[in-house]
């Protein structure tokens, strides 16, 4: 059977993908290369493991029931309890039987004679579909660095993003983790609790706020569950997808005391609502540096050690600009006698030796490695796929000087063919279920259109794209993101090019634009009528 649309990957963006398309009488074959569903979650099991944006906003809204009938156990879900939840949504909608697991993805050619997508995965699947669409997450592609002589590495090495599902135990181990981001800050205080001993080589210091992470309010639940209509909307018109309490006023026009006391009463309370303290601490950079030094004081006050504080107080780029981590117990970590701080920008890493890691100054014996060097963000699942759009075009050379789409949601060349959360979107900016959400409301909502109007194909314009990739890098140079050296301008990836991926306007305010186009017939996309290789029948 040729399904009507192919979606790949079965992560939150996958699974609701399937059961809208399916609510509209569409047939849809979900591909997954996991063993289950569940995406990032299934994934990613280092210790610790544990979303930051809190667990009644990081949720499905697109059933009441389901909303209702859930309940989370603490503030900030862990691991786990994110992945029964997607698999208690797979169940609940019956879900499972569309959807292949352990099967990759290999390519996807577009017949430009059919108007379909000839989908080829690893396991020998061939199959033909009018509508691709590529719900493989944003932070899925796993990245080793490339150091010299991993392979003679006598021990067990692990990424945190491709972790054991059995577990990992550290017991009377000395341990090397290498990189300090958000999956370094969650599993780090755990690892040393267990390790005979742990190294941790930073690069690169991050600021990290205190979750304060607890036993989930029922009373604040209860409320929640009681206007969740309104919450969710208020979620949706926000600037990042969850509410939080942002303030009008410039950090410069308010006396020290009072801003000093906002910073504290934000780091008392926890989460990433910090950077909304104040109105300009991602646009002015003296404005940051109020909040930047109210953390290296925090880092300074919890690290006995001053030499080993000072080692963690970032300097180098604005607080915010890279992602805000979330910790229980991170900084204190390093007052334990068997964690190790290793500045590797003084003293870079230059090789793995069969006994650990050597430095430019010294070697460190290590029974086991861990990397926590993250993923090659937004475009490294996508351009792993061989993607083929008009004339035999790739998106590989398509994107070779930086990714580039209409709204995150389309690329001009690459008829029917769907990026949900893709470049050029809020997506890593924002609460990542709003986002799905929103993207998959807006594809499903255009499939329906176009059956409507028998219209068998739809393409994003060059001229569209190319004015949004414009937008989407001038509103980003209005703020102070660009710079950083992170993981949102492909930094993080040798000879990635540097392009900030992500649009900064706002989730809120993006929706506002996407919910324009589509009211104006898909301005910016040329419609061409079911079985016509006539020119499009419309075009924005």
């Amino acid at each position: 059977m040729s399904p009507d649309a192919v979606i790949v990957g079965a992560g939150f963006a996958g699974l609701y993908m399937l059961h809208r398309l399916r609510g509209l009488g569409l047939s849809a074959r979900v591909y997954e290369a996991g063993g289950g569903v569940g995406g990032t979650w299934y994934w990613n099991r280092y210790p610790g493991a544990r979303c930051d944006v809190e667990s009644m906003d990081y949720s499905y809204s697109f059933s009441e029931e389901l909303q209702q009938e859930w309940h989370w156990t603490e503030r900030y879900a862990a691991q786990p309890e994110i992945l029964r939840y997607a698999n208690h949504v797979a169940n609940r909608f019956d879900l499972r039987r569309d959807i292949q697991l352990e099967t990759r993805v290999t390519s996807a050619v577009f017949d430009e004679a059919a108007d379909r997508w000839t989908i080829e995965t690893d396991r020998g699947d061939r199959v033909s579909a009018q509508f691709c669409i590529m719900a493989t997450g944003c932070l899925s592609d796993a990245q080793v660095p490339e150091i010299p002589g991993l392979e003679t590495f006598a021990g067990r090495w692990y990424h945190t993003g491709r972790w054991p599902h059995e577990g990992v135990d550290f017991t009377g181990r000395r341990v090397g983790i290498i990189g300090t981001g958000s999956s370094a800050i969650q599993s780090i205080p755990l690892i040393a609790k267990q390790a005979a001993h742990l190294f941790v080589f930073q690069r690169t210091p991050n600021f990290s706020m205190p979750a304060q992470n607890a036993p989930l309010d029922p009373e604040y639940e209860r409320r929640v569950k009681g206007r969740y209509a309104d919450f969710r909307r208020e979620a949706r018109e926000s600037r990042i997808g969850f509410v939080v309490d942002r303030s009008g006023d410039s950090a410069l026009a308010v006396p020290p005391e009072e801003r000093r006391n906002e910073y504290e009463r934000r780091w008392s309370r926890g989460g990433l609502g910090f950077s909304a303290a104040y109105a300009d601490l991602l646009t002015d950079q003296d404005a940051n540096d109020t909040a930047a030094e109210f953390f290296r004081a925090k880092i300074r006050s919890i690290v006995r050690d001053p030499a080993v504080a000072e080692a963690l107080c970032p300097r180098d780029y604005p607080l915010g600009t890279k992602r805000l981590c979330v910790d229980t117990g991170y900084y204190a970590t390093f007052n334990r006698d068997n964690v190790t701080l290793i500045d590797v920008r003084r003293a870079p890493i230059e090789a793995i030796t069969p006994r650990g890691v050597r430095t430019r100054e010294a070697e460190y014996d290590v029974d086991s490695i861990v990397f926590a060097t993250g993923f090659d963000a937004m475009t490294g699942a996508l351009l792993n796929i061989d993607i083929r759009g008009t004339g035999g075009l790739t998106l590989q050379d398509k994107w070779a000087a930086g990714p580039r789409t209409y709204l995150g949601l389309a690329v001009a060349g690459f008829p029917n063919l769907f990026t949900i959360t893709g470049p050029g979107s809020p997506s890593v900016l924002s609460n990542m279920i709003v986002s799905i959400e929103q993207h998959v409301d807006w594809i499903a909502d255009c499939i329906a259109y176009l059956r409507a109007h028998e219209r068998g194909r739809i393409e994003a314009t060059a001229e569209a794209e190319a004015a949004w990739v414009t937008h989407v890098d001038q509103v980003g140079h209005m703020t102070l993101y660009p710079l950083a050296k992170s993981w949102y301008m492909g930094a993080n990836i040798p000879g990635k090019p540097r392009i900030f991926m992500p649009y900064i306007g706002g989730v809120g305010v993006y929706r506002q634009k996407c919910d324009e186009v589509a009211a104006r017939g898909y301005e910016g996309f040329a419609l061409t009528r079911t079985g016509s290789r006539r020119a499009p029948a419309s075009a924005g």
